[in-house]
């Protein structure tokens, strides 16, 4: 538990420090590093600071799940559900719906300000999901508004005299709405707020729903940066969403006309090591190849590797030097611009 923290606290204290320009710049140069709710190897996720580690490892963008309060505020947490992360259930025990579950949008800013997050737990069981990770007990930190956390980032990128993006997901976009809240809308506003409106700007807003992606493009007229997520039919996260369609060469053909770039799940992309060892690419990832469409590819966890691979470094060798895959999320950024620092051009 001690290293545990050790760690982490040595890698916090590296964020504060000097970073060197030139590394940073070959890095993005070539392939796009997303820090996946920020450094969440190490410290829980989606906390400011989890995004101050995430910086100082030098990632390309910095990822931010976003759901609404009841209030209207667009928070940062991967979940419409708050007792996975956070210790709700003890601050307000009878504030959870018929299913047992605690929603942040019946939650007011200002309460969900209250909450204090620890490392994410799994809903039936209770226990952590990542066991060597941050201790669970130690819940000592803080659910951001998706406007604190710009301003940390760009905060940074003042002080440092980087260009570290924001990568924004919008989180079940036709459930909020059923909910009487148009999350869609409250994103592209604070994105537009602060400089991330424009294909120029540093910054993507990516999500599931097909069909809210293409909302946002043509009625919404958001002229920002787009990813379309890749998820299965069978995980019924976004409604009337056909994401066998979307695999197929053709449904990458419609959404090259739409995006700026599309983000499956490894297993989406890459199927397998040949017999040599080399990357079996899917016809998902040929496809969007083909149309130069960039790939950006979740989740690379260095505590949880595809049944293929031996090694984190078996992973980012298949997924970089064999597929040539344009960028990746990833739990231990600090890893993977470490390997891409590392590999030759």
């Amino acid at each position: 538990m001690f290293k545990v923290m050790a760690l982490a606290a040595g890698l916090f204290c590296a964020a504060l420090l000097p970073v060197s320009g030139a590394r940073a710049q070959a890095i993005t140069d070539d392939h796009v590093v997303i820090a996946h709710r920020g450094a969440s190897g190490y410290l829980p996720e989606h906390t400011l600071p989890a995004v101050a580690l995430a910086y100082g490892m030098d990632p390309d963008f910095i990822e931010q799940d976003v759901v609404m309060s009841k209030d209207g505020v667009p928070v940062v947490m991967h979940d419409i559900h708050l007792d996975t992360t956070t210790d709700v259930a003890k601050k307000y025990p009878k504030r959870h719906r018929k299913d047992g579950r605690f929603y942040a949008i019946d939650f007011t800013l200002a309460e969900l300000k209250t909450l204090n997050v620890h490392e994410r737990v799994d809903a039936k069981t209770g226990k952590q999901v990542y066991g060597a990770r941050f201790p669970l007990e130690y819940g000592i930190f803080k659910i951001p508004t998706f406007e604190e956390e710009i301003k940390l980032i760009q905060g940074l990128n003042k002080s440092t005299d980087r260009d570290i993006g924001v990568y924004a997901e919008i989180k079940d976009p036709a459930w909020h709405r059923s909910e009487g809240q148009d999350i869609s809308k409250a994103v592209i506003k604070v994105m537009e707020k602060w400089g991330y409106g424009t294909r120029e700007s540093n910054g993507y807003i990516q999500c599931f729903d097909w069909n809210e992606t293409k909302r946002i493009r043509n009625e919404l007229k958001y002229q920002g940066r787009m990813v379309q997520l890749l998820g299965e039919n069978s995980w019924k996260i976004a409604p009337n969403v056909d994401f066998d369609f979307l695999k197929t060469d053709e449904g990458v053909g419609e959404m090259a006309k739409v995006v700026d770039a599309i983000g499956p799940s490894l297993d989406q992309v890459i199927s397998g090591l040949s017999e040599d060892g080399h990357a079996v690419m899917t016809p998902t990832l040929v496809a969007a190849q083909r149309r130069h469409l960039p790939v950006h590819v979740y989740t690379l966890r260095a505590d949880q590797l595809p049944a293929w691979a031996g090694d984190f470094r078996i992973v980012m060798t298949a997924v970089f030097d064999d597929a040539g895959i344009d960028g990746v999320f990833t739990d231990f950024p600090d890893q993977v611009v470490d390997y891409l620092a590392a590999t030759p051009e």
